[in-house]
């Protein structure tokens, strides 16, 4: 599975163009089927870098990479997927908050 299509290039906001913004928009979700980490996008530097929510051992706001992203195994050797069927809302909203 392609992490990033044409589709959600055009979408994703420019790296620091909504870090004003109290509740930005998630604009994509990416998981690991087979362990408990997701990534939700609200920037992209429009090459590698995307900043976002990361729901690993803790939430934390911070930058992920692509590269990285499209290298990294689950537990039992899956790759991260895109949740095909996430729709854009508030950050606050994938919070919890």
């Amino acid at each position: 599975m392609k992490l990033l299509t044409q589709e959600i290039l055009k979408t994703l906001p420019k790296m620091y163009s909504s870090e004003n913004e109290k509740d930005p928009i998630v604009w994509c979700k990416f998981f690991t089927p087979d362990s408990s980490w997701t990534w939700y996008v609200t920037e992209f530097d429009g090459t590698d870098t995307f900043f976002g929510l990361v729901d690993g051992f803790e939430k934390e706001l911070g930058y992920f990479s692509l590269t990285e992203l499209e290298s990294v195994r689950g537990k039992l050797g899956l790759p991260i997927e895109r949740d095909m069927f996430f729709k854009p809302c508030r950050l606050s909203e994938v919070k919890g908050v």
